[in-house]
């Protein structure tokens, strides 16, 4: 059977999530494996994952970004998207949450529920969708099933139910039994598929039993007639069993349970046949759009409705172009015919439609409603957008959050200057969560992300791919001044020259205005003291001053400028004069109004395990933060702050360092606040220094 001959009814679609290091490239690589859709039992440390193939991937070990691959499974397409599980991946992990049908959610057996598990787990909720839930590592040192499970059914309830058993734990994990089928799966030491199915080993048999009877009881509680079933004969029969099942996981009645350790094959066999009993197909429910007008609409999913296919992904391949991996969620997709992308209102021909098998690209003529593919070349599509037959169709896109985090970067060679923004807006099209622009206050070109090691991973992709070396740096500050008092001045502008000289006169009050109020200017001369000709000049001359600051040349924001009087000559005014007399005017009263330093202050949310939270305070205390309060929930405690930009530009190293890795944060920006006055001399001197070397 052909990836293309693939019906709708026949494909499932199952996103692989969790958090950092909890094996889903591991099991992704076994399941393909498993499949028949690789020869190779591929592992991570080895560097040949299909999945993990990115440069930065292979040399990190760590999933960057997401990707699919598939196999088959009693004639169904199994459509695996391999997610990142680094905090700073998130919307990559969202991205493939949103073309799935159901999701995958591996948790570490030795670590239980962290961080990226609870985020992972709301956002399926959020989408409705049906979980499976993996207990995986337990061939690690302090793995335990056990206390996983009780973990995961005080913190979600008691529908997550263990559909498989493990055969021993820690180094003595062997296998697993499956309460399905009622067989054990015993590994038998060797490389990969290397198990045997049998009846189970004495020493979990009770414990089978018990748990399978529970595990029907749940199945039977979620219908009637079931329950008269299940009262009358004490059982349901193996295909009742089955049904039930099937249905009580897509309706979010049941959270099943695997145990495995997919890093040696163990426990994938029983979790394939799971996905492909009771994982739902494509057209399970209708697609929520919206139509032209903004009106939203649900769409069925049919190959005879018009097309209509959202894009998740895209990426740079080196012979290729660029990638646009996309579903269909709606329709039928041919090659060699023409689109049009409703966000950016243009038409694209889609050349040779593909599926994935990891960076491979194999080559079909159709994709039907509901399967995942690629095409090359698009020329204007990009992440988050819609491809619609008719150009009526939007499927929203999953959120883009603001960057947590900015550095400065500099190409080492000036040469590179024209290739670093050619090779940035690649990068762009790849990850959009990446934010590139120039700071207008302080001119240096800022690459902003969502991590310390996500910018750093995009600079190291400058290098690898687009020969572009930059030096990396923490951004400035982008201070401002303000001032806190009223002031009044005069300012006389006059110089004699040989022919006509310059004269101008003005007289302006200061006054400090709100937080975020900006710069007013008004105009009170009544008479003709000043031309109208020549007032805006002042209001010029006041706003070129502001932006060159008074105490350390940061802009001066806040604050209000009166023109109350001032005095003109028939001949030798000009509004080039009195630009330069609001220049003086507004420093004039600068050095009345007791100016001051504003730094921004960013609002912090912190996840961190309980046992670190003590430390995290501490060090959010010394960064001047001001908690604002906290959330606990089961081992992970969120603390809020409003913490000064200036401490937080070396965080996420610390808060790794606290933590062991197990931390992490989100920022975005609050509100501006005065600079204590200690520091505002520190900042002050620095300023003065730097424009020193400058002249130097």
């Amino acid at each position: 059977m052909t990836a293309a001959s693939f019906t709708t009814e026949n494909i499932r679609n199952i996103a692989v999530v969790g958090h950092s290091d909890t094996g889903k490239t591991s099991l992704v690589s076994a399941m393909l494996f498993d499949g028949g859709a690789v020869n190779r039992f591929a592992k991570v440390d080895d560097g040949h994952t299909i999945t993990d193939f990115d440069d930065d991937e292979i040399e990190r070990k760590i999933t960057i970004n997401t990707a699919v691959a598939h196999f088959e499974h009693d004639g169904k397409k199994i459509n695996l998207i391999d997610t990142p599980g680094y905090g700073i991946y998130t919307t990559e992990a969202m991205q493939g949450l949103r073309v799935a049908d159901a999701a995958l959610l591996m948790i570490s057996a030795v670590a239980g529920i962290e961080v990226q598990t609870e985020k992972l787990w709301k956002a399926a909720h959020d989408y409705n969708m049906p979980v499976i839930l993996a207990v995986n590592l337990m061939d690690r040192d302090r793995a335990s099933f056990s206390r996983t499970l009780a973990i995961l059914q005080k913190k979600y309830g008691r529908e997550v139910v263990p559909v498989t058993l493990p055969i021993g734990e820690e180094s003595s994990f062997r296998g697993v039994v499956d309460l399905i089928s009622g067989k054990a799966f015993t590994w038998d030491g060797s490389e990969g598929v290397g198990f045997e199915e049998s009846d189970p080993p004495a020493e979990v048999a009770d414990q089978a039993a018990s748990a399978r009877e529970s595990l029907m009881e749940m199945i039977a509680e979620q219908d009637e007639e079931l329950m008269e079933t299940y009262l009358e004969n004490g059982e349901l029969d193996p295909e009742t069993f089955r049904q039930g099942l099937a249905k009580a996981f897509l309706n979010r009645a049941i959270f099943p349970v695997f145990a495995l350790a997919a890093g040696k094959n163990i426990g994938v066999q029983p979790l394939m046949q799971a996905i492909s009993d009771f994982a739902p197909a494509p057209d399970w429910r209708p697609v929520v759009a919206r139509n032209a007008a903004g009106e939203e609409m649900e769409l069925p999913v049919s190959d005879d409705q018009p097309a209509a296919a959202y894009v998740f992904k895209t990426f740079s391949d080196p012979f290729a172009g660029r990638i646009t991996i996309f579903r269909v969620f709606t329709g039928k997709l041919t090659a060699d015919s023409t689109i049009k992308n409703a966000n950016r209102n243009t038409s694209e021909r889609l050349g040779g439609l593909a599926v994935m098998q990891g960076k491979e690209l194999i080559q079909v003529p159709e994709l039907c409603a509901g399967d995942i593919g690629a095409v090359p070349k698009l020329k204007e599509t990009k992440t988050g957008d819609t491809l619609s037959a008719n150009g009526d169709i939007i499927i929203p896109a999953v959120p883009i959050p603001e960057p947590a985090i900015s550095f400065a970067i500099e190409p080492k060679s000036k040469g590179d200057e024209d290739k670093i923004s050619s090779a940035l807006v690649r990068i762009q099209d790849e990850d959009p969560t990446i934010k590139v622009g120039r700071d207008p206050q302080t001119k240096e070109l800022l690459i902003s992300g969502a991590g310390q090691l996500h910018v750093e991973v995009i600079i190291g992709r400058l290098k690898k791919r687009y020969k572009v070396d930059v030096t990396m740096k923490p951004p400035k500050v982008p201070y401002r001044e303000t001032v806190t008092k009223p002031a009044e001045a005069t300012a006389r502008h006059k110089k004699q020259t040989g022919g006509h000289g310059q004269f101008a006169e003005a007289s302006v009050k200061m006054e400090p205005l709100p937080r975020g109020s900006g710069y007013e200017f008004v105009d009170k001369i009544f008479g003709g003291a000043i031309s109208q000709t020549y007032r805006p000049a002042v209001d010029k001359g006041i706003q070129e001053a502001a932006q060159n600051g008074y105490l350390a040349g940061y802009p001066v924001v806040d604050f209000r400028i009166t023109l109350v009087d001032g005095k003109e000559h028939p001949v030798d005014s000009s509004e080039m004069a009195f630009k330069i007399a609001g220049r003086k005017a507004f420093k004039a009263c600068m050095a009345k109004a007791n100016p001051t330093l504003l730094e921004p202050v960013m609002k912090v949310d912190v996840y961190t395990p309980d046992e670190f939270m003590g430390d995290v305070m501490g060090d959010l205390n010394s960064r001047r933060g001001r908690v604002q309060g906290m959330d606990s929930e089961s081992g992970t405690t969120i603390i809020h702050a409003l913490v000064p930009l200036a401490e937080m530009l070396t965080y996420a190293p610390n808060l790794r360092s606290i933590s062991g890795g197990r931390a992490e944060y989100s920022m975005e920006f609050s509100h501006y606040d005065e600079v204590p006055k200690q520091l505002q001399e520190k900042i002050i001197a620095a300023n003065a220094r730097e424009e020193e070397e400058d002249e130097d």
